[in-house]
């Protein structure tokens, strides 16, 4: 199948309004290459081995979303859309357009194949390690290996937002606890809650590619008797209260989500946010509190900030 990659090299800065103007317009794919996610966590030499040496070269102030269109009747609009939207106007805190845009032709097999160089193995936390199936591992005492292809779904585990989630995740989830994944992507959180011992977790998408791989994963990690991969909006899909609400989503997003939350967390329950540019960090506190949540932690990593909170006492 044929797909049409726009390119948009941009900056961490515009990056989130970017990724938003691209779901807006429908995109099926988005692929976000930042070179500062490896200085994120990567703090010794002897780390450097889980990273493409051909990255370590590339200018960090500079980003590359990849967007993923299938050919269609009205593709060239769309183009001209991305082309205002991105090369032409000029937004409220930004002093020049958001960046600059190529288009190119791809084929789905050479762009699931080309992409792969940037995705290593990466250790996160204590003992997550988050393996492509591609790559080879000799794992540790105590590690806990995922196995990954997120195919053209996002959560690789590079990302700084992805990162933090999976650290809250290793120091919150308890054995026999149940786990609600809002935004599954590659089911990469999912998964990472029943290895650390969750006994019931359900994942929710609303894209079909991310049901998809995420299903996949999750077989492929033998999780499937513990993990429910589901299509829905938000908590739409889950009924039930959990003991952890994880989602890495938006700002936005989040904010609509925690006016639901009550339902579906139980009492003593932990709500795990992430995918918070820092400029936003405050609306979603906020928000939190406006419904009677307390913040437990707040992490920065980057850009990007991660929020740990549960119901205040006496609520």
């Amino acid at each position: 199948m044929k797909w049409i990659e726009v390119q948009i090299k941009t900056t961490t800065e515009a990056e989130e309004m970017v990724a938003n103007i691209m779901y807006d317009l429908g995109v099926t794919g988005l692929a976000i290459e930042d070179p500062k996610d490896i200085l994120a966590f990567q703090q010794s030499e002897k780390d450097w081995d889980f990273i493409d040496p051909s990255l370590i070269k590339q200018d960090y102030e500079e980003v590359i979303i990849k967007a993923y269109f299938p050919e269609s009747e009205d593709l060239i609009d769309k183009i001209e859309l991305i082309r205002d939207s991105i090369e032409r106007n000029i937004y409220d805190n930004f002093d020049k357009p958001l960046g600059q845009v190529t288009i190119t032709e791809v084929y789905e097999k050479d762009w699931a194949e080309g992409w792969k160089k940037y995705y290593k193995p990466i250790k996160i936390g204590n003992k997550i390690v988050i393996k492509p199936t591609w790559e080879q591992y000799q794992n540790k005492e105590g590690e806990l290996v995922i196995e990954l292809d997120p195919g053209m779904a996002f959560g690789t585990g590079a990302h700084e937002t992805t990162i933090m989630c999976i650290e809250m995740l290793e120091k919150y989830v308890k054995e026999g606890h149940i786990v609600y994944d809002i935004g599954t992507g590659s089911g990469i959180l999912s998964i990472v809650s029943a290895k650390l011992g969750a006994k019931q977790v359900v994942g929710v998408d609303l894209d079909e590619l991310s049901i998809k791989a995420s299903k996949e994963n999750v077989k492929l990690n033998d999780v499937d008797d513990i993990v429910d991969i589901r299509a829905g909006n938000l908590l739409d899909a889950v009924e039930g209260k959990a003991d952890i609400i994880v989602s890495n989503i938006i700002a936005e997003v989040i904010i609509e989500l925690i006016e639901s939350l009550n339902d579906y967390l139980k009492k003593t329950g932990i709500f795990i946010a992430s995918g918070i540019i820092t400029e936003k960090a405050d609306m979603v506190i906020q928000a939190l509190e406006r419904n009677s949540y307390h913040i437990v932690e707040e992490k920065v990593m980057g850009d990007w900030v991660s929020i740990v909170s549960t119901k205040a006492e006496g609520e």
